[in-house]
């Protein structure tokens, strides 16, 4: 690829970053709406939890695949490719006409944005091919996903009380559109030299994995766990599994390589971000009802209440590199998930009259224990294998935290939905009741974590998989791609 001019790589910087801050706001701008969504469409609690979990399911199932089409075909070509169907699918959300439309419309938005977020990581990582100037430019477009994610529930908010909760789908067109021509002019073909080979029935059996799981939890505490149809979905679920593991073996270029979870560190790296974002996806779910049902604030209040935790966690998870560099990568691992553990102790405590001040902390702790501990999981589960898998590892990784974010939804969700026993959200007695034993689950999640932050970051005994030597861990806390990540 010719060298570009910095005005030109400037561009493409912007418009990745654009990219990815529209698939940040969406994870956590559609929370603030969601009373005001049930009120319109008369939605259930479960209907509620599909409107969240449908978008990151589907984006979390399909972001390895987009990655590696856009290294075969053209990241370019990814890149537009999700950016257009990500604002069509913007625009049918805002006009669904009911909570099935809507939560259909949400599926095709997250397949939009599974072909964002690693296309434009690549495309980045191309266009500033010194070290010094990724380093930077990988750091903004990082930046740009945590600033999303905060800036999601206040825009959300603000638009939910002055013009409707539809308006935060209208939110993404003039994004898309400013983004898509920027893509269109100014951002340069790539593919990688290797491209792996598709893998349509991996990519099969994930979907059928995830999907079903999804549906038997979000469905269960209404149909009953011994419904046919919810044994059904655990049975599907069973099956894929084992038929992943036995098809993916097989594979010379698998789209989830087996071959990782032997070392120790990587399996740990992953149970660690199952915790980790299985938490957050719940929390962000449940607060948001909390904040507008029991304490009965409006929508932007509540979104500015919910900015103290997006907050928290964008600005420590760009301070974690600098921290674990200073005080090593464990102390700091283990410290985030006591952290974590103390805000699912202290949110257990709440009330339908809970002090503000209490609040305020117990959300900033949150915001602390997952920002400082995803990048340092990450780093750590990765650091120890070939450099050569480090692209395809880091996807692993990130696909199963997007995953159980979702998965959080469905479970925390599921736990409030059960033991409401019919009772309305705006029951404050019967709402903190409810959700008391999910925030425990979150302390565990917590202790899990810190647990498993002793185990990603001992030393290997065993040389990991593959030909190659590992990179050091210094390289990835930087966080630098390995080289199969500059190839998308």
């Amino acid at each position: 690829m010719p060298t570009l001019t910095t005005h030109r790589s400037n561009l493409v910087l912007a418009v990745c970053c654009l990219a990815i801050v529209m698939v940040g706001v969406d994870i956590t701008a559609l929370n603030v709406a969601l009373p005001a969504m049930e009120r319109d469409l008369h939605a259930s609690v479960s209907g509620m939890q599909w409107a969240i979990a449908a978008y990151s399911l589907a984006m979390a199932t399909l972001m390895l695949c987009a990655g590696s089409t856009g290294d075969r075909i053209g990241r370019k070509r990814v890149l537009v490719a999700g950016i257009v169907v990500f604002t069509v699918a913007s625009v049918l959300c805002a006009l669904a006409p009911s909570l099935s439309a809507l939560i259909g419309f949400r599926i095709l938005q997250g397949v939009g944005a599974a072909g964002l977020s690693p296309v434009a990581m690549a495309i980045v990582a191309n266009v500033f091919p010194g070290k010094q100037e990724r380093t930077r430019a990988m750091g903004l477009w990082l930046g740009a996903y945590g600033i999303g994610l905060a800036l999601g529930p206040v825009v959300g908010g603000v638009l939910v009380d002055a013009v409707g909760w539809r308006s935060v789908f209208w939110l993404n067109v003039p994004l898309g559109i400013v983004a898509l021509v920027i893509a269109l002019l100014r951002v340069p073909e790539s593919r990688a030299e290797r491209p792996r080979r598709p893998d349509p029935v991996g990519q099969l059996l994930v979907i059928t994995l995830l999907g079903p799981l999804a549906y038997g939890i979000i469905e269960a505490p209404r149909a009953g766990w011994t419904a046919p149809h919810v044994i059904a979905c655990f049975a599907v679920t069973v099956v894929s599994f084992v038929a992943l593991l036995a098809y993916e073996r097989r594979r010379a270029e698998p789209l989830i390589e087996p071959a990782f979870f032997r070392d120790a560190r990587f399996s740990g790296a992953i149970a660690s971000l199952v915790a980790v974002f299985g938490t957050f996806g719940g929390f962000f779910f449940l607060t948001a009802l909390y904040l507008q049902n029991p304490l009965r604030m409006s929508a932007s209040e509540a979104g500015l209440w919910m900015l103290v935790p997006a907050g928290s966690l964008a600005v420590s998870s760009v301070c974690a590199a600098g921290l674990a560099r200073r005080y090593g990568a464990r102390p700091l691992m283990v410290g985030a998930g006591v952290v974590l553990a103390a805000s699912g102790m202290l949110i257990a405590l709440f009330t339908g009259d809970s002090s503000r001040v209490m609040i305020v902390v117990e959300y900033v702790l949150f915001g602390l224990g997952v920002g400082l501990s995803t990048p340092l999981i990450i780093t750590a589960g990765v650091s120890g294998l070939p450099s050569d898998r480090a692209g395809l590892a880091s996807g692993m990784l990130t696909t199963f935290g997007r995953s159980a974010f979702a998965m959080g939804v469905a479970a925390l969700g599921a736990i409030l939905n059960a033991g409401l026993h019919g009772a309305p959200l705006t029951d404050a007695a019967a709402f903190t009741s409810a959700v008391r034993p999910a925030w425990w689950i979150l302390t565990a999640g917590g202790v899990v974590a810190a647990l498993l932050g002793i185990l990603v970051t001992r030393e290997r005994a065993a040389s990991p998989p593959g030909p190659s030597p590992a990179p050091s861990a210094e390289q990835h806390v930087s966080g630098r791609p390995g080289p199969a990540e500059r190839n998308g």
